[in-house]
């Protein structure tokens, strides 16, 4: 079974439509090696650090702690929060009763 990081990058690969090459190439990773390394991670051969986790946020725009979330709602909702405006977020979270009010 895929680790979290492994099942988040393949969801997130496929949600854009790339490849695995793709990935890794846009992550910074040598174009010969790139596939190999975006699969084997995927396949939970290997996991990546945080610092590589972060490179491969980045190629696939999506927040870093997508990568770890084990419940697939909380995974939703992170990508949710991560397309909402930075103006609204502090609402959301006043209204969630996680930030204070302002005054």
């Amino acid at each position: 079974m895929a680790s979290v990081l492994g099942k988040r990058l393949k969801e997130a690969r496929l949600r854009i439509g790339l490849s695995q090459a793709q990935v890794g190439i846009n992550a910074g990773m040598d174009q010969s090696v790139a596939s190999t390394r975006i699969n084997q991670y995927e396949r939970d051969v290997h996991v990546p650090g945080f610092a590589v986790a972060e490179q491969l946020a980045k190629a696939l725009k999506v927040p870093s702690a997508y990568f770890y979330a084990v419940d697939d709602q909380l995974a939703a909702w992170i990508l949710a929060y991560a397309k909402i405006p930075a103006s609204d977020r502090r609402t959301i979270m006043e209204e969630a009763g996680i930030a204070p009010r302002r005054l």
